[in-house]
């Protein structure tokens, strides 16, 4: 059993964790430091560049139904020209919550390959289902997303029309989140949604 050779796992830990005889320490510490530095930059900018109008609608999925049904909403063209884009409304702005939602978003790469909604007619099948998906993680955290751009305090009643004010602030009272009212704000509805209030 003695004469038995160290496994490769073994033998590259030991390698690792010897001093290098032709580099000094300050050497590996600034080569480090810079190659960290250039690699959370290149992941921050890949991750940025997944953030763009132009890469969401980069595959025909997006761009040839719900981008075209965005167009048409307030939130692409408006009285004062703010526009919000995909990321704005479906990705978080926060570091952690930025990257949890992204790895969950990467499922989107799987249906990409599997074809999993690439007609309209297939979009159309399963948008109840996608619908659904995203009204509850928007609910689940209170609209952060919409927050970020509408915010109950900033709410203004001289401002807003009174009726859509007292809506508002009945809203925040009992504990509501945008997504509760204004599902279908963006994107068109599913045929299968059913109001509540009109039930």
């Amino acid at each position: 059993m003695a004469d038995e050779k160290p496994s490769a796992l073994k033998r590259l830990w030991t390698t690792l964790r010897r001093p290098s005889a032709k580099h000094s320490l300050i050497g590996l510490l600034v080569v480090g430091f810079v190659g960290g530095i250039i690699f959370w930059g290149g992941f921050n900018t890949a991750m940025e560049a997944t953030n763009t109008l132009e890469f969401c609608i980069g595959c025909h999925e997006m761009r040839d139904t719900v981008y075209q049904e965005y167009k048409k909403t307030i939130h692409y063209s408006n009285r004062t020209g703010v526009r919000a884009i995909c990321s704005d409304c479906h990705v978080p702005k926060d570091w952690t919550h930025k990257m949890i939602r992204k790895i969950q978003a990467s499922q989107e790469i799987y249906g990409k390959l599997t074809g999993f909604v690439d007609t309209p007619e297939k979009f159309e099948a399963h948008r109840m289902e996608l619908a659904t998906h995203e009204w509850e993680r928007m609910k689940s955290v209170g609209s952060r997303e919409c927050r970020n751009c509408h915010n109950f305090e900033a709410m203004s009643g001289e401002i807003q029309k009174q009726t859509v004010y007292k809506k508002h602030m009945k809203a925040k009272d009992e504990g509501q989140t945008c997504i509760d009212c204004h599902k279908g704000i963006a994107h068109h509805l599913p045929k299968e949604y059913k109001d509540p209030d009109e039930e």
